[in-house]
């Protein structure tokens, strides 16, 4: 078999890309370059579609022992228009390099932004292509030149250096034997890991009579064989492998990177459109998790706690609530406190700020799902607001991470969410209304009636400076007496007792917002 290498070809709507595909390759799934019925009417791509191309292994690369000495370049053609990101996010999620395509006469456009931002989070090499070159007019090259400049510019801002751009038309064919080369010298042989579990992304699933159902899509991770048991994730059957083919040639056994086709029995092909299949057991049913945060520069709103985000995980997008919390600590435990966070503001800009994270340090969110979504412990999962207009100008896609902690549970909210240890700061304020001693004072309006007795014993402090404890309520009212270890200040007490200006006391603590029992602490 050869050396499979998942290229994604991701840009603005109609910068060119299926045209692009459909030049580079010699090999079409049955799903290629928009033979859907509504892509060729609406004409735009509207779903991933996968071609390929096999040449020699290029000199500069090493074979496996036992490899083919050729090398497939497995090309995912994702949509561009702004409508159809989360399927752009779940083709980005199982290639290995990406080609960016810009309009060389329009430049960087909305989805041109968007798609750069899925490229960085979901592979680590990227190469431009400025497309349509032969729409130019006067002074050609020297358009070409500038727009190479300014999108080489563009990316080394973003922690991508020096990234190959390359000048054709796709539709005429000029410099496509240049472009060739360049995909050559920039080809790698990539990290396959056979050893784990077997976890495959389907993207189409369809019947054919005689064969049985049919699921295609590319291997994430670990190896398959013809025979092999394997489990649909998302309905929890398990049902066994009755052939494998890649790109209609048969084949025994299929590894990480591959992108086939395998043909399972007893299922009904309406039952899964896209999602997992995977070795049995390995994928979890999440309805509830945990991951850092990590911003994307270009999302301009606000993050706010007990808001609604679009979480993709592989071909999956769902609603979910998110809680943001931070602690000292960048690892995840639930044995640390965690501070409440209300929400993170970015700053705003035409460009990505230098600090891309205006959040306190080690900041976590917390997912909440509308309803279970198929994952594997650590995949990256990303946040978007598709709720936005699409017409709009700004990125949608807002923070991303990994997944640190995953239930399936679906008491999560008496059995998960307890075991987090997130607390909310509070405040209540009161005046002085008189003294006892130089060592004790009546505070009044600080405690309601009913609550008084689980405050006692708290610090407080006046807005003197100085610093006590309650002590004990006093009255029937909402009054405390409070004592303190020092003697207060000649000054404080001459204010209290002359009533010439109010002294306040104030008391902090902070509430598990979690905890059952309601408990407060200081």
């Amino acid at each position: 078999m050869p050396i499979n290498l998942n290229i994604g070809i991701l840009g603005h709507v109609d910068s060119g890309k299926t045209t692009l595909a459909k030049a580079l390759s010699e090999i079409a799934s049955t799903g290629a370059f928009d033979k859907n019925p509504q892509s060729q009417e609406r004409g735009i791509t509207l779903d991933l579609g996968f071609s390929a191309l096999q040449i020699d292994l290029p000199a500069n690369l090493e074979a496996p022992t036992n490899a083919d000495k050729k090398l497939q370049y497995t090309f995912v053609d994702c949509p561009g228009h702004a409508s159809l990101i989360r399927t752009i996010i779940s083709g980005a999620q199982i290639i290995d390099f990406m080609i960016l395509v810009v309009d060389v006469v329009k430049g960087v456009q909305t989805q041109t932004a968007e798609c750069i931002v899925i490229g960085q989070l979901t592979c680590k090499k990227m190469l431009v292509v400025l497309n349509k070159i032969d729409q130019l007019e006067g002074q050609k090259e020297q358009k070409i030149e500038k727009m190479a400049k300014k999108m080489r510019k563009t990316l080394q801002g973003l922690g991508i250096p020096d990234p190959p751009v390359v000048a054709v038309s796709a539709a005429t064919g000029e410099n496509l034997p240049k472009l060739l080369e360049a995909i050559k010298s920039f080809s790698f042989l990539p990290e396959r890991d056979t050893a784990k579990p077997f976890l495959f992304a389907v993207d189409h699933c369809f019947s054919i009579r005689g064969q049985g159902t049919i699921c295609t899509g590319t291997v994430l991770q670990g190896s398959i064989r013809v025979g092999d048991d394997v489990e649909v994730a998302q309905l929890k059957l398990t049902r066994r492998v009755k052939s494998i083919q890649m790109f209609r040639n048969p084949i025994q056994e299929a590894k990480q990177g591959d992108r086939i086709g395998i043909s399972i029995t007893q299922f009904d092909a309406k039952a899964l459109e896209r999602g997992f299949i995977c070795h049995p057991g390995s994928v979890l049913q999440c309805r509830c998790g945990v991951i850092k945060l990590s911003r994307i520069p270009f999302y301009r709103s606000e993050i706010a706690s007990n808001t609604k985000f679009h979480i993709t995980s592989g071909h999956e997008t769902i609603l979910a609530n998110i809680i943001l919390f931070s602690g000292k600590s960048p690892e995840f435990s639930f044995n640390e406190e965690y501070r409440f966070v209300e929400n993170i503001h970015q700053e705003s800009s035409n460009d990505p700020p230098e600090n891309t994270e205006d959040a306190p340090e080690n900041t976590f969110v917390l997912l909440q799902f509308e309803r279970p979504i198929s994952v594997i412990p650590g995949s990256l999962v990303i946040a978007s607001k598709l709720d936005l207009d699409v017409a709009t100008t700004t990125c949608r896609l807002a923070f991303h991470g990994n997944l640190l902690e995953v239930t399936e549970d679906r008491d999560y909210t008496t059995n998960f969410l307890p075991r987090l240890k997130i607390f909310k700061e509070k405040s209540k304020r009161g005046t002085i209304q008189r003294v006892v001693n130089e060592y004790e004072l009546i505070a009044g309006n600080l405690l309601k009636p009913g609550s008084r007795e689980i405050f006692i014993g708290m610090h407080i402090g006046l807005s003197t400076g100085e610093k006590g404890t309650i002590s004990s309520t006093f009255g029937q009212t909402s009054k405390v007496k409070l004592t303190f270890r020092d003697a207060l200040l000649p000054t404080t007490l001459e204010s209290i007792k002359g009533k010439s200006s109010p002294i306040f006391v104030e008391l902090k603590f902070k509430k598990f917002i979690f905890d059952r029992e309601k408990k407060i602490f200081q």
